[in-house]
């Protein structure tokens, strides 16, 4: 029989009123002090809450509350940190910019507040506090899930179980949101025939709110109340449902706050099926269905995370059209036509959020700057006349955000030696040579500090599993021998990601008498942390950590190699900021950014990682170690070439490296590597940087261009749809010819003169523009496509572009004439063509339409 729980909850002091509004604001998450004032109450109910400030405060002793509001010193930092945090909300932000709506499947906040199942919700919520930090109109939406993601067990066999447990939402850092008459706000979305209920909470982050819906309500049937019961659990129904609420019910729900976002930001394509509810709402103005397609894209923007095909959401048509029915009777549009917004020539019978994405936004990125050469490729039958390299796909290369993963310690250590202002100057890259000035012997000592703190809490962690398994003291002893706080002169490397295959945790595994000679060394010995989650769906992934913890309790590896289960935010920092090397060895190119790496960089541990994603960008020769990827066809030879090349790395650079200590025991060459990551990884990786490209090169272009769409009853919206459907109706017959050769030969001062006859087949010269391209082959050029879709190939080096006009004349076949005269800008040999594309003012990228035609 379960028996009830009673709660009796502790009073707290007047002198500590406000202990629950810092509760309630995840600003807690990254503001140290203030995470401080809860901790200190009583760090043993601390550690039990998971961290969480608002359990916490219902279950500490009164005594505890009120030793603290008898303590003069714990008062002054609790009035200290409320200043901090007053100040920080009440500062203004910018009510003339455009209002930003953010939605995302998950969030990765705090670890207590678990909506989050890795790097998409980590990333989603360092964006939301940068937004925060920047002081940005901006809203996110996502879900609050029941359960959220497993928790994490694995056995000593290294079999993986996923156990789920229900969160109270007194718990969590949420409030209901109530109209004016008190009452709960509601959306209703239509599902399967009937009405879906979700009900609407608030989590604020700093500045910024976080809507999140929950279909767990009484309005609602037993399987609907499900619908957001589990972050991706369920089967293809659930997922689709769970989407529909995100995205359909999200936009209701920003419509009933009274919110009219300038921008949609679609973080992934899960939130896609915001596309199809803005397209209703223009359809029931009196849009045609083109010209409603056109606003709708014009204010949305798609951020895709990966290049793995199941990281892309694809729904049969049969359960799409189950579900969306009445939808799509109220769209009112013809069945395929609705189905072609979602259809991909590879998979035709498929609906394919990413390719919804696709077709309803006209800013698409991918997140490094490899990922944006994998995602135009991808993604290049969107586009099928433009080359990939040229297609609209551009990229922001994510970023952390610093306040929340860097230690304590070194923020401590910075604010001793360096300049007051450095939170502020993050994204100075000359700001943070000073780095290097720091006192070598006082940097080691924090940075073995931080370490020290890292492998006390990983024993730590290891001795609560095996007590809740029911293990023997003796065990945990033998596996935490080397984790020993007090002497933390052990190299150590750390693998903590989830195990998907394509991140190859086993790489190393490849040659375990290798391996065991490298952690078994006595005079230069080697700790191996591993941490991670593989999805329960995922077998292959689960056959890996398998073979780690199988690994972990093999004797000549016994203590050498640990698996650390149940892998989250909390144990991410400790990881990040403690390790001396953090490994990554995906298979290229299939690590669309990756960001923890960035996180070790930022409290100066040194990557060892294949260069993909976003360490191909980061790596300078002196800040860690790269590891080129090997093009072969074999797996296994791959494989075994790269795990060649890491152990190479580790025995003749990395390990000796550590090792080369001077008489004050640290090697400076190894604390001058460490200070150059630092140096060179916080002002280009740090997600104020990130948002920052976002607001520049994404949110205000695209709210300027929507206004531009959307004004005098969208005028701009239905020219463009009808300019584009007259484009691509006429296009087939369009073509070039040119009347003169184009000269092979071309001293430095005498023009190139080109006259090309174009047969427009009814469009007229301002719908196309012609251009001649010359890419510089001698001297080889390094061009690579801007980094946003805002196209500018003029400016880019190795890349000649000229522009032909227009002379007036027409031939007598109708073709019209268009004329060159252009004085070269530099020496070398160029591959050159002569193309043409529509052209239309309201495009935002010159190769919208996917149409391109060249001589």
């Amino acid at each position: 029989m379960r028996h009830p729980i009673i709660e009796v909850t502790p009073v707290i002091p007047d002198a500590l009123s406000r202990l629950p509004e810092l509760a309630a604001n995840l600003f807690f998450g990254w503001h140290r002090p203030t995470r401080a004032l809860f901790e200190d109450l009583d760090p043993e109910v601390w550690k039990q809450s998971g961290g969480n400030p608002r359990l916490l405060l219902r279950c500490v002793s009164q005594q505890a509350l009120d030793r603290a509001a008898a303590d003069p010193a714990y008062v002054g930092r609790y009035q200290q940190a409320l200043a901090a945090f007053d100040a920080y909300v009440s500062a203004p932000s910018s009510s003339e910019a455009p209002l930003v709506a953010y939605f995302c499947a998950e969030y990765g906040f705090h670890e207590s507040f678990p909506i989050y199942s890795g790097g998409l919700g980590v990333l989603a919520g360092d964006h939301c506090k940068a937004a925060s930090d920047e002081r940005l109109n901006f809203v996110a939406v996502g879900l609050l899930y029941g359960q959220g993601y497993f928790t994490q067990v694995v056995d000593n066999d290294g079999v993986q179980h996923a156990e789920y447990k229900d969160h109270d939402p007194r718990d969590l850092p949420v409030e209901p949101v109530r109209k004016e008459d008190g009452t709960w706000l509601k959306v209703v979305v239509r599902i399967a025939g009937r009405d879906v209920t979700a009900q609407l909470w608030k989590a604020c982050v700093g500045r910024v709110s976080v809507f999140l819906l929950d279909t767990n309500c009484d309005d609602n049937a037993p399987a609907d109340r499900d619908i957001t019961y589990r972050l991706y659990g369920g089967d293809e129904s659930t997922r689709i449902r769970q989407e529909m609420i995100l995205g359909i019910g999200g936009t209701r729900a920003l419509r009933a706050l009274g919110l009219q976002p300038a921008v949609w930001h679609l973080n992934e394509g899960h939130a896609a099926f915001l596309i199809l509810e803005l397209l209703r709402e223009h359809l029931a103005r009196g849009l045609p269905f083109d010209a409603a397609l056109e606003a709708v894209a014009g204010q949305c923007a798609f951020t895709t995370h990966t290049p793995v095909a199941a990281g892309h959401d694809a729904f049969g048509h049969e359960l799409l059209v189950s579900q969306f029915s009445d939808f799509i009777r109220e769209l009112g549009v013809p069945m395929e036509r609705f189905l072609d917004l979602g259809r991909s020539p590879s998979a035709p019978n498929l609906f394919n959020m990413t390719r919804l994405a696709l077709n309803g936004t006209r800013s698409v990125n991918a997140v490094s700057r490899i990922h944006r050469v994998v995602t135009s490729r991808l993604c290049a039958d969107q586009w099928p006349e433009v080359p990939p390299e040229e297609n609209p796909v551009g990229f922001v290369t994510n970023g952390v955000h610093v306040p929340t993963f860097l230690h304590q310690t070194w923020a401590n250590l910075f604010d001793r030696t360096l300049p007051k202002q450095w939170r502020e100057q993050l994204s100075d890259e000359a700001f943070w040579h000073a780095i290097e000035h720091v006192p070598d012997d006082q940097y080691w000592a924090t940075a073995q500090s931080v370490k020290s703190r890292m492998l006390a809490s990983v024993r730590e962690r290891l001795q609560r599993e095996y007590a809740r398994k029911g293990l023997s003291p003796a065990q945990w002893r033998h596996v935490t021998r080397h984790l020993d706080p007090s002497r933390p002169d052990t190299l150590t490397i750390g693998f903590a990601r989830r195990f998907a295959t394509y991140k190859r945790a086993s790489l190393l595994l490849k040659d375990r008498a290798r391996l065991a000679r490298i952690v078994n060394n006595p005079e230069r010995p080697v700790l191996f942390l591993f941490a991670g989650k593989a999805h329960p769906a995922d077998q292959p992934g689960q056959q890996v950590l398998r073979e780690i913890k199988q690994l972990m309790l093999a004797p000549e590896f016994l203590g050498r190699v640990v698996f650390l289960e149940d892998y989250d935010l909390l144990l991410a920092r400790a990881l990040v900021s403690g390790v001396d090397v953090w490994l990554n060895n995906p298979i290229a190119p299939l690590e669309a950014s990756g960001t923890s790496g960035m996180k070790a960089a930022a409290n100066g541990r040194l990557n060892l990682s294949v260069l993909d994603g976003w360490w191909a960008e980061g790596w300078t020769q002196d800040n860690g170690w790269g590891i080129p990827p090997i093009n072969v066809q074999d797996p296994e030879r791959r494989d075994a070439l790269e795990a060649e090349l890491i152990f190479d790395t580790l025995e003749e650079e990395t390990i000796p490296l550590y090792y080369a200590r001077n008489d004050d025991g640290y090697s400076p060459d190894w604390v001058r590597r460490s200070k150059r990551a630092m140096a060179t990884v916080i002002p280009r990786f740090n997600m104020r940087r990130t948002v920052h490209d976002y607001v520049r090169g994404i949110y205000y272009p695209l709210a300027r261009h929507s206004a531009r769409l959307m004004g005098h009853d969208f005028a701009g919206a239905r020219t463009l749809a009808e300019w584009k459907h007259k484009v691509r109706e006429l296009w087939p017959k369009v073509g070039l010819r040119l009347l003169a050769e184009t000269p092979l030969d071309l001293p430095r001062r005498e023009r190139l003169r080109l006259r090309v006859a174009a047969t427009l087949n009814g469009l007229q010269p301002a719908d196309v523009r012609i251009e001649f391209v010359g890419r510089r082959v001698l001297p080889e050029s390094d061009f690579e496509p801007p980094a946003l879709s805002s196209y500018n190939a003029v400016a880019q080096d190795g890349l000649w572009i000229e522009q032909l006009g227009p002379t007036g004349e027409i031939l007598e076949d109708g073709s019209v004439v268009f004329a060159l005269d252009a004085q070269p800008t530099e020496c070398g040999q160029f591959a050159t063509e002569v193309r043409v594309y529509p052209w239309h003012e309201l495009l935002t990228h010159p190769f919208e339409l996917g149409l391109l035609k060249r001589l």
